[in-house]
């Protein structure tokens, strides 16, 4: 008993620096991202005040005086930067420039729209490229896998904004299959939308926003396909009498899982990206659009808000990547222990 008690205990105390380890990284990585954006978002040659006023200036120069100091643009931005640091540890991320609503409030509610966006696109690019990935490479240089491989290249290469634009014009204009934008229809409230209605403005710009995915992912898979079915180890269990559905469960799908794995989760950050431009070809109120509006308006605190809620998500999938790792193969997870 006391040895399994000593058991316990030690592995508590390695969860527990785990996690402690973890959540450090996870901080220094914030701080590191709050300094950079800020950083840049003070070297850009905007103004943020003459972003405020518009265009056409009408204001004087006391007004202008009087709006930077409302905002606190006429502070050194180191004084600004620990300024927004006090609130955001307090749950204050200042006001928003554009919208003049708290920054919180305006990431609480266009985070929902994002994520349903990103988590679909993100699905759909894993199991349509990973399949289409096991098929190219179990018939190599047949008729599917160099119509599929072709595709695959040419939705690689292929703009995120570009293949909105030709989906938009064809399956919403067009044919008109689909909204033209939004994330729901225009005079209606968010809690009088129903689920139908958002999956419907949904399945357009998610397929976009997989597009690129799809591409890489397959040809991936493909590759690593055809390296394993040419191994000795499949070689093998050929010789033992397996069937090709033996192999493929056995052998092969843990053998590719790994690398697959790393390359959905590496797309985490190209479909934070890509949402970016997506959701301004689509008009969908998220995270993307947002950014592009706070940049075009220099919105500072909007800008730091997101840029911290984009390292949050890619921390987090990165996270979620390490520890299916060694669930799937147990031997990372004992090297790693071995190593500590």
């Amino acid at each position: 008993m006391s040895a399994q008690k000593a058991n316990i205990k030690e592995l508590t105390m390695k969860q527990a620096k785990f996690w402690i380890e973890t959540f450090l990284r996870l901080i220094l990585l914030l701080v590191a991202a709050s300094i950079i954006t800020f950083a840049l978002v003070n070297a850009a040659p905007i103004d943020p005040v003459a972003a405020y006023a518009g265009g056409e200036n009408t204001f004087s120069k006391e007004q202008l005086a009087s709006i930077a100091a409302h905002w606190g643009f006429d502070k050194p931005p180191v004084e600004r930067y620990f300024m927004w640091i006090g609130g955001l540890l307090h749950g204050d991320g200042g006001i928003s420039v554009i919208y003049q609503r708290p920054v919180v409030q305006i990431l609480c509610e266009r985070a929902g729209n994002s994520l349903l966006l990103m988590g679909c696109a993100w699905v759909l690019s894993g199991i349509i490229g990973f399949a289409a990935g096991i098929v190219c490479g179990l018939y190599p240089r047949s008729i599917a896998d160099k119509l599929l491989k072709g595709i695959c290249i040419v939705l690689s290469a292929a703009p995120t904004f570009w293949v909105g634009l030709v989906c938009l014009s064809i399956f919403a204009v067009a044919l008109g299959w689909f909204p033209l934008g939004h994330a729901y229809p225009v005079g209606l409230t968010p809690d009088q939308v129903t689920w139908g209605q958002r999956i419907h403005h949904l399945i357009l710009p998610a397929l976009v926003l997989a597009v690129s995915g799809i591409g890489n992912i397959t040809l991936q898979t493909r590759e690593k396909v055809i390296e394993i079915m040419q191994s000795d180890m499949v070689t093998f269990a050929k010789a033992r009498g397996e069937t090709t559905r033996q192999i493929i469960t056995r052998h092969l799908l843990r053998n590719i899982s790994l690398p697959a794995i790393t390359l959905q989760f590496a797309y985490i950050s190209e479909v934070f990206g890509g949402s970016v431009l997506a959701e301004q070809v689509f008009a969908y109120p998220g995270l993307g659009n947002a950014v592009v509006q706070s940049a075009l308006s220099m919105d500072i605190p909007l800008l730091l808000g997101v840029a911290l809620v984009s390292a949050v998500f890619v921390f987090v999938g990165n996270f979620i990547a390490n520890v299916l790792y060694g669930i799937i193969d147990p031997r990372i997870k004992r090297g790693a222990e071995l190593h500590d």
